[in-house]
């Protein structure tokens, strides 16, 4: 099959677009023909060795955490699926091995579940790993209701577009943080735009003076103690890309009732996955460098051949 590889750490530059070995499918898993794979900041990160101190890699490495494709065999163990079924996937293991950046990936079937019927592969591919993200900060961590008013940090990023539609669908107000040149489709999904930057503590008290009453952070760097006079005193507050002694960090797990969950209201027309741009599959460095510019608000996606 064809896939993106990298044989070391690095950037953009060590991917590499080779023949390799089909995966092996082994009792209990799924192999899974690939029509399109999501990128997430953290294929760079950990491609880049930022993980190297809790996350093992055998090399050659092929990316990618997020997949959406159809069912190609099932091992001996699984009833759950059959050959030709759509389906999508958060592949996440805790070796760096085999990813989503290939026309073909082998995975365990408690990770499957059924792609929304309604959406597009792309659209589809783009949902496990924010949607996790997302489902976990908003609901189960901040557990927001009607009552809230909640600012997202990044809101026009992979995970802060579902957030924000979380909270919306919970009944809350919603300000979405982002560059004036995403403020249209935050105003679509009706999340209340501000620009992001210097002044933002302002701009968002003028709009709620009273202060918000729960924080997520989608942009790291920070974000959380420079802004935190938007916040009501008692503000529940987390972060998806920061960490430290005062901040709860928010990390997707392999939850498939939530997936389950996600792809059924994506169905309902309760939640949108927002796809900035796609590539093929052979162009997945520059992908990595779009995604990596963060000024595309949505999902980068990546499209195998056939």
């Amino acid at each position: 099959m064809k896939a993106i590889v990298y044989d070391r750490f690095g950037g953009p530059e060590v991917l590499d677009y080779r023949e390799v070995p089909d995966p092996k499918l082994s009792q209990n898993s799924v192999l899974i023909r690939v029509k399109a794979a999501a990128l997430n900041p953290a294929d760079i990160a950990l491609q880049a060795g930022l993980g190297e101190t809790h996350t093992s890699a055998w090399f050659p490495v092929i990316p990618g955490w997020d997949v959406a494709g159809v069912v190609d065999a099932v091992g001996p163990g699984v009833n759950e699926f059959v050959p030709g079924d759509e389906v999508i996937s958060y592949i996440r293991e805790e070796i760096l091995h085999h990813g989503g950046y290939a026309e073909l990936v082998a995975v365990p079937v408690h990770a499957v579940v059924r792609k929304p019927v309604k959406a597009s592969w792309e659209e589809s591919a783009g949902l496990p790993l924010v949607g996790l993200t997302a489902y976990r900060a908003i609901v189960q961590t901040l557990a927001v209701t009607p009552q809230d008013v909640v600012l997202i940090h990044g809101a026009s990023g992979g995970v802060g577009l579902l957030a924000a539609q979380l909270a919306r669908n919970a009944g809350a107000r919603v300000i979405g943080a982002a560059a004036m040149s995403n403020h249209d489709l935050l105003r679509t999904l009706g999340i209340e735009p501000v620009e992001y930057g210097d002044g933002l503590v302002d701009r968002v008290r003028q709009i709620v003076p009273e202060g918000v009453t729960a924080v997520l952070d989608c942009v790291g760097r920070g974000t959380l103690r420079a802004t935190a006079t938007a916040n009501r005193a008692d503000a529940r507050v987390c972060s998806v890309a920061d960490a430290g002694p005062e901040i709860v960090t928010v990390f997707a797990r392999q939850e498939p009732d939530v997936l389950r969950h996600l792809a059924k209201i994506m169905d309902d027309g309760e939640l949108r996955v927002i796809v900035a741009q796609t590539f093929p599959l052979r162009e997945a460095a520059n992908a990595q460098r779009t995604l990596a510019s963060r000024h595309s608000g949505g999902k980068v996606v990546l499209v195998p051949p056939g």
